[in-house]
């Protein structure tokens, strides 16, 4: 893998990131999901350093991925006393999420055109 654990986006990771915020995402939640999607699986420092986002900003992102269920968490005990470690993984490939944005987008639309017809309806009656 070219990206990752040195803070910067190849050109093509760069491009998907900016084309999930032309449709809508937040460019944190992006990031994230573009750097998950390239590993197995990544603790919440290496995300950071990955996408040179900040511990809240991440941890933002990582709130919307869960709740979209696209991520899954699980904590590793670290060997020093501290608190453990969690370990992100991305739940749906990126073509299974495109297929999930498509979708959201295409009845985003379709609801759309329906009031615009029915405001045609208005206007005409």
């Amino acid at each position: 893998m070219e990206s990752g654990v040195f803070g910067t986006l190849t050109p093509k990771q760069d491009e998907i990131v900016n084309l999930l915020t032309g449709i809508g995402m937040k460019r944190n939640v992006a990031k994230v999901l573009v750097f998950l999607s390239e590993l197995p699986e990544a603790s919440s420092r290496e995300i950071e350093r990955g996408t040179d986002l900040r511990q809240p900003e991440v941890s933002i992102a990582m709130r919307e991925l869960k709740e979209r269920e696209w991520v899954t968490c699980r904590e590793s005990k670290t060997e020093n006393k501290g608190r453990p470690v969690k370990i992100y993984s991305i739940a749906l490939d990126l073509n299974e999420i495109t297929n999930v944005l498509e979708e959201k987008k295409r009845q985003e639309a379709d609801t759309q055109i329906s009031m615009i017809n029915r405001m045609r309806e208005c206007i005409e009656s």
